[in-house]
Order: structure tokens, then sequence, then C-alpha cells
């Protein structure tokens, strides 16, 4: 007598053990995607704002030294004073280069935001015809940690208008 097996509809145990893990992989790599995009987005928005921060700061700088008259001083690359075409003297300033808040200032106002921190400003004057201001600003913002504080550098060149 021949006995019949019946085919056994359904999945096994071992096939949902298989798909389970596919699942997981593929979860685990979408996570990583996802976190990685996330972190790249957040970079680059922290570096637009440093990147704006030091932007203004230059323009001022650059507005302020091409229409001056002369540079009074220039001293240790943190500060230089110079005499506007008014005959008032101004400066700029890094501040808190110590390890504290660190900014640029102009005379006593500040022209970057709390948000941004130099780690790295230098003002170099040369007495050239006509003289000349190289700037040279470097910023993180303060808030951010890890890969997303990207350090961002400016410089520019100001001759000054001496005719």
């Amino acid at each position: 007598m021949k006995v019949a097996h019946k085919m056994q509809k359904g999945i096994s145990l071992l096939e949902i053990l298989v798909a389970v893990a596919i699942f997981a992989v593929l979860g685990v790599m979408v996570t990583r995607s996802i976190a990685l995009t996330l972190r790249g987005s957040k970079k680059s928005e922290l570096t637009l704002k440093v990147r704006e921060n030091i932007s203004y700061s230059l323009s001022v700088i650059e507005r302020q030294l091409r229409n001056a008259d002369s540079i009074t001083s220039c001293n240790d690359d943190m500060r230089v004073v110079y005499i506007d075409s008014f005959g008032n003297s101004g400066s700029f300033s890094c501040e808190g280069m110590d390890g504290g808040d660190a900014y640029i200032a102009s005379g006593s106002a500040r022209l970057t935001s709390n948000e941004v921190k130099i780690t790295k400003c230098t003002f170099n004057c040369t007495s050239s015809d006509p003289p000349a201001v190289n700037v040279s600003i470097t910023a993180i913002d303060s808030q951010a940690e890890g890969v997303e504080g990207a350090s961002v550098t400016a410089s520019t060149k100001v001759y000054l208008r001496t005719y």
C-alpha cells in the first residue's frame, strides 16, 4: 500500500528568517543613507551661515578701508587703525582670540554674530603705493559638533584710494 504525501502549503520558519534578515539589512542601509543626507544638509546650512557672516564682515572692512585716507597703525596682525576721508579715526580688530568668544570688531561694534566663532584672523598692512591691507578670516559655527563644524576661510586685499 502506498501512502500519499500531501503537499503542504505555506512558508517555513527558515524562509521567514531569511525575509526578516533581508528587510533588516535594507532598513539599516536606508537609515544610514538618510542620516548621512541629513548630516550633509546641516553641514551645508552651517557653512552657508558662517560664509555669510564672514562675507558681511569683509564687505564692511573693504568699504571702510578702501575709502580711508591712511592707515595709522597695523600691529600684531590683529588690529588695523585708519583715518577715514572725514579725518575720523576708525579701527577693525580680532577680539577674544585668546580662547574666548572670538569675533571681528569695528571700533566697539561686533561685525560677526554670536553664532560664529572666529578661529583665525589677520590684518597685514603693506606700505606700497597705494597702501594695502590683506585681511584673512577663518571661522566655524559656534554650535556645530563633530564633522558638521566645517571651517570657512575668506581673505581679501584692500587697496586704499589715496588720491
